[in-house]
Parts: C-alpha cells; structure tokens; sequence
C-alpha cells in the first residue's frame, strides 16, 4: 500500500527523512524556488512550488510541517486550516517542527517537554502560537517536534573557521542544544512508525554547551589555530544573531528515547562534527 507524505517547506531537515522511507512511500515536497524544485526533484520527491502550484491533499496519509510562522501566522494554517480541519481524518500522522526556543530563557537551567512555554524572542513567540493552532485542530493525529541548533552536512562551523571568520563570542554561563539533521531523522522515522497523536517531542544531543566550545574543537579538529575569545559585550553582531544569545537552556531528551527507542548516532558535538569532517574527506 502506497503512503504519501506531503512535506511543507521541503528544506534541509526533510530532505534527511527521505531516505529512511522505503519504496512504499511517495514524498511530495514544497519550495518557494524553482532552483530548488530541481533539486527536490533529483532526489525522487516529487516538487510543488508553493505558493503557486495547486496543492491537493486527496490521498495524503502524512503531513510534515517545516515552515516557520511568521508575525500573520502560519502560513500553511493561513492557507489551508479549513481544510485541514475538514479532513482530520484521513491522515495517519502529523509532524510539526517547531523548536526549543519556546521555553525562552531558563539562565541555563534543563527543560523537558512539560515545561511552560515563555519565549523571549518574537520568533519564539510565533511558533508557540502555531503550535497552539496546529494543537487546535479537532482530531488531527499531531506530533509536534522542537528542534534545537541544527547542524548537518553543509550546515557547520567548518567553513568559518578554514576561512578565519569563526568568532568565540563568550557570555558566561551561556549554553545551547544541539542536533545532528540526521537523528532529526530518525526521529522523525520513529515517530512515524510508532504514531501517539498529542505528542511532543524535544529533538536534541546529550550535551548542551557554550558555543565557544563547539567554534574550539572544530578548530581544533582541523589544526588550525583557535579563534581568540570575544566578550559579547563587545561583539558586533546582527539583532538575529543576538537574539540567540538571549536564551540560555539545557534541554531534556528523554521522551524520544523511552517513548521512540531512538539511540542519537551524534550524542553530542564532538562525534557529530567528527563524522562531518570524515564525510568530507
């Protein structure tokens, strides 16, 4: 029996599910580009420019949700909500990427999915919103997945450093999460295959730390000498970039073990930026 995924905002973390769906599955994925349309399609998904094409959700089985809100909202709810809601029913599963950033600033203390949701950032506050929306939905199959930092193959802080413009901007106490796209992935994958609709998973390594440490070993990694320390109070740095120094968590990672039985391939940063330096030989 032939599943279709309808992937929303087909970018670097759903690329990453696709090869861990079998033959069985047909993957339709969104972009906003043609360029990028192209590469969709080189990979067998099957590419709709949105918006822009007609999109059509009869005989979709799974819905994956990657496109951020923005100040009016979500725009795949914006555009399509009625008839979401209409057809509830008929999916099998939901996923909602979402990301830590809903917690806002906990001064470096841990957070599991139980904890209130204050985001400290605009951004934040919007996906606490469309995660509210999405939750909204009567008897939609949801899996809402908050992602932290983000880092794969082509998404790094190898290319900084080889190029000297890697910075070591230190805030005391400051520390992050992370994930590798590819345990991303997996859990994704894992929660496909295992659905419990109401879910919540947070998507993170074992090892939140400052993000001066991540710049260092990678450094480190490549033999080359480690960027000199910056005081953030002395850093020029965009209003983006500063927003992420504005939050400070360690973020729990239990659920997607006990509930999902995933093992992380990249427990923490050392082994995922070790395989990503092999991978490029």
């Amino acid at each position: 029996m032939t599943r279709r995924l309808l992937s929303f905002g087909h970018g670097f973390s759903a690329r990453a599910l696709v090869p861990r769906l079998d033959g069985a599955w047909q993957v339709i994925g969104t972009t906003r580009s043609a360029d990028k349309a192209a590469e969709i399609a080189a990979t067998g998904v099957t590419p709709r420019i949105w918006p822009g094409d007609d999109i059509t959700l009869d005989g979709v089985s799974h819905l994956l949700v990657s496109i951020g809100p923005r100040e009016d909202g979500d725009p795949v709810l914006n555009a399509l909500q009625d008839e979401i809601t209409a057809r509830a029913g008929q999916f099998d599963w939901v996923g909602y990427l979402s990301t830590t950033g809903v917690y806002g600033d906990q001064d470096g203390g841990w957070v599991d999915e139980s904890a209130p949701l204050n985001p400290s950032t605009r951004r934040g506050q919007w996906r606490r919103d469309a995660e509210a929306r999405w939750s909204a939905i009567p008897g939609l199959p949801l899996h809402i997945f908050r992602l932290a930092g983000i880092y794969g193959p082509g998404r790094g802080p190898f290319a900084k450093v080889r190029q000297g413009t890697a910075r070591r901007i230190v805030k005391p106490g400051q520390v992050f999460s992370r994930i590798h796209v590819d345990d991303i992935a997996q859990v994704l994958a894992a929660s496909i295959a295992r659905p419990r609709p109401g879910a919540i998973y947070n998507v993170c390594d074992d090892d939140p730390a400052p993000p001066q440490d991540v710049i260092a070993h990678a450094a480190e990694l490549l033999g080359v000498p480690v960027p000199p320390e910056i005081p953030i109070d002395e850093a020029e740095m965009t209003p983006m970039a500063r927003s992420f120094y504005a939050e400070s968590k360690r973020v729990r990672n239990d659920r997607i073990k006990d509930e999902l039985g995933v093992r992380l391939a990249y427990p923490d940063y050392r082994t995922g930026l070790a395989a990503l330096l092999q991978a490029e030989g």
